[in-house]
């Protein structure tokens, strides 16, 4: 409690002078290499991993902060995001605090753009960060009617930005949004930095810790134009802000951590001016109004259905959330595919699974395509 009395609280100005200003290291002290902090990742094929991360992961962070959200010691920075994902931490935590900028944190059960908006003006926010999924939303509202005047500058990431929501943000408030892109094993890897020229449409350029680059599938570095994954080159070893491995799952740590890179699993081309531009996930994760979605283990609550012969999910395109679930079904012989049977299965899904991940999109197929080996191709879905 600061200046003032409360039963059952402790007193501030009274216990603040027990501490020490200094902080003196032992040799059991945690630093450097040692484990700080794990996250859950989105576990796009099953169950999530944890990815460990160690005490230097904060430092990697003050790009971040510095150079793409562009925080003010004098200003105040708003990152709208759940304290549960990792972005919670690139944007409400370690590199604003090292930047020595204010945050901003407005609690809320559900996302309301008309709610958000007069935050700006009455709290002079002066940089701000959010999902795609997000920004399309707040342009739904009429934002003419709100006063950005305080924003100076905007951020977002998480996944590709419409170029329509970039314009109509420049149209409305004079903001140009700058990209960026990172993982939850992450720190910013890729970036529209302030100071730096920016492209519409593309994640920008390494940011200076990281050693990027776009491989094939035989961990070639590709042409430019060309699709591939994007990498980072830890031969040397790794930088700040990138995690160590996933928590007691040597086998998973060794597929992104092999030849001197560490793969990210997400693919991308690059432009004869340097520029990233982001194509999608290796492995098929649906994001949607800002969530990240397995497939597996939607495709198995389906399959619990009796009438359900095989199962394939994938993403489909959507304005408002960027994609959506779109479960392709093949029924059990006799079974037809009615309207009403769409419904059921929308419904069974959300009741045993959490709400946002059912198929919005249900088509029943005859068959489905398949590799050599019987696995479903969701990339032809």
């Amino acid at each position: 409690m600061v200046n003032g009395e409360r039963d059952g609280w402790r007193n501030f100005d009274e216990e603040y002078l027990l501490y020490s200003t200094h902080f003196n290291r032992t040799e059991d002290t945690a630093c450097g290499n040692d484990p700080m902090l794990m996250y859950f990742t989105s576990g796009t094929s099953g169950y999530p991993k944890i990815a460990v991360h160690n005490y230097k992961y904060p430092l990697g962070h003050f790009h971040t902060a510095k150079y793409w959200h562009a925080v003010d010691p004098d200003g105040l920075h708003f990152t709208i995001s759940d304290t549960g994902w990792a972005k919670a931490m690139w944007g409400k935590l370690y590199g604003q605090l090292l930047c020595e900028g204010g945050v901003f944190v407005y609690d809320f059960d559900r996302f309301d753009a008309a709610d958000i908006l007069p935050m700006f003006e009455k709290y002079h926010i002066t940089s701000f960060c959010a999902p795609p999924t997000m920004l399309r939303m707040l342009i739904k509202q009429d934002i003419s009617k709100y006063d950005f005047s305080s924003v100076r500058h905007m951020t977002t990431a998480g996944e590709a930005l419409n170029p329509e929501v970039y314009h109509q943000f420049e149209k409305l408030t004079g903001l140009q949004i700058h990209e960026g892109f990172g993982q939850t094993e992450s720190t910013m890897i890729i970036g529209n930095l302030i100071g730096s020229p920016h492209k519409i449409g593309s994640m920008g350029k390494p940011a200076p810790i990281y050693d990027v680059d776009i491989v094939d599938e035989n961990g070639k570095s590709v042409a430019v134009g060309e699709v591939g994954e994007i990498v980072v080159n830890v031969s040397n070893g790794a930088p700040c802000g990138l995690f160590t491995g996933y928590y007691h799952d040597e086998e998973k740590t060794k597929e992104v951590w092999h030849d001197g890179y560490y793969h990210t699993g997400d693919t991308a081309w690059r432009d004869e001016d340097g520029f990233f531009w982001y194509v999608g996930r290796v492995d098929d994760v649906i994001k949607s109004s800002g969530y990240r979605i397995g497939p597996f283990e939607i495709e198995s609550v389906i399959m619990e259905l009796p009438y359900v012969l095989e199962c394939g999910v994938s993403a489909a395109p959507d304005e408002v959330r960027g994609q959506v679930v779109k479960a392709s079904i093949v029924l059990t012989k006799g079974t037809v595919g009615t309207e009403e049977l769409k419904k059921e299965i929308q419904t069974y899904v959300k009741e045993h699974t959490a709400p946002y991940k059912y198929p919005r999109i249900v088509v029943f197929k005859d068959e489905l395509p398949k590799t050599v080996s019987g696995k479903i191709q969701r990339n032809k879905l």
